[in-house]
């Protein structure tokens, strides 16, 4: 496979680098539709973001899956928006003048996105939406977990474990960004059904663990008097543990995701036992953009391919915990996954 100035292959694990450059393809594919099938297809993946581990893994996810359908693949270019709506734009807009045959692409700005969306359907490429949607309906396919159940499956059950009553803390992403948007909003429905539960902070942690210690410490100092945390990140939750911890607060029930090293706390603390904490993983499995991927080739080869499918959000309780956590793998990693232990080591070490 022609792979140009493409990610290095760790040698270690056998996985590509999630440092990634723009790659280039050594020929030039035609400018309207790609190279030819025979060849392979040339791929355009725009990484939209790799500041929190979670989107160095949806992009690790995809470099990963481009070795196991090698076959279908002739060049794979990459870029990086680094959660920028205009530079996200130019990228899409550059791998449709480079020719590309499909392009994978998380949106970072649903509205924004969509001229550079129709432009690429008009140039006859397949367009995949992973992990984020668009303002419109000129796509092949979105698949993503539906990020409003995943902010309500978390609030659900925080309002049922605390008896429908309490004062809560919600710890959301980014602002602006529409998974952390949607999963608000979705919690929000659920608190707004529950009379006796009142939500006295929200918080933009940035999905980072310091972030969210900083801010809870900050909360704890002026209002000890809180009965749970909603938290739409793994790793804010941890870092909301780590500041109950620190100021000598009795920990409370929070929600969180799928991370390693959230669940590796959470298994501690029930060894522990009677601390008063209990939790639920509500998972946006990474490897979505490996179902990307697949979606793509199988597009491309004129297979029929769902528009939207989107995808049921697993949860993880205190029940089947042991099935997931893995003592054995770094605390970066989010545990529903499809790459190898040994990619997994290579990517954070």
């Amino acid at each position: 496979m022609n792979r140009t100035r493409r990610a290095s292959v760790l040698a270690a694990a056998g996985v590509v680098s999630a440092l990634v450059v723009t790659g280039c393809s050594s020929g030039e594919p035609d400018q309207a539709g790609g190279s030819a099938s025979s060849e392979g297809l040339v791929v355009g993946y725009d990484s939209y973001f790799v500041g929190n581990t979670w989107s160095a893994q949806l992009e690790a996810e995809f470099l990963s899956a481009t070795e196991r359908e090698s076959a279908d693949i002739a060049d794979v270019i990459v870029t990086q928006s680094e959660n920028d709506a205009q530079t996200q734009i130019s990228n899409v807009q550059s791998m449709i003048a480079r020719g590309v045959d499909v392009i994978i692409v998380t949106p970072i700005s649903p509205e924004g996105i969509v001229p550079a969306l129709e432009q690429a359907a008009a140039a006859d490429i397949e367009v995949i939406l992973s992990a984020s949607g668009a303002e419109t309906d000129t796509y092949t396919s979105y698949i993503n977990v539906d990020d409003t159940d995943f902010g309500a499956t978390g609030a659900q059950w925080l309002v049922d474990t605390l008896g429908g009553e309490g004062r809560i803390v919600a710890l959301n992403g980014i602002a602006g960004v529409p998974t952390s948007d949607l999963r608000y909003e979705g919690a929000q429905a659920v608190f707004e059904a529950a009379p006796g539960i009142e939500v006295v902070s929200v918080i933009d942690g940035g999905w980072d663990q310091a972030t969210a210690k900083t801010s809870v410490e900050s909360l704890l100092a002026a209002d000890p008097d809180i009965d749970g945390v909603w938290s739409q990140g793994g790793s804010m939750t941890l870092g909301a543990i780590e500041a109950f911890e620190a100021a000598g607060v009795p920990l409370v029930p929070m929600t969180g995701e799928d991370s390693n090293g959230l669940l590796k706390k959470w298994s501690s603390l029930i060894a522990e036992g009677g601390t008063g904490f209990d939790a639920i993983a509500v998972a946006k499995p990474t490897w979505i953009s490996a179902e990307a991927l697949e979606t793509a080739i199988a597009a491309a080869r004129g297979e029929q391919v769902t528009k939207d499918n989107l995808l049921e959000p697993e949860v993880i309780t205190s029940e089947n915990l042991d099935e997931f956590v893995r003592d054995d793998l770094p605390d970066s990693l989010w545990v529903n996954t499809r790459m190898t232990d040994e990619e997994v080591v290579a990517l954070f070490g």
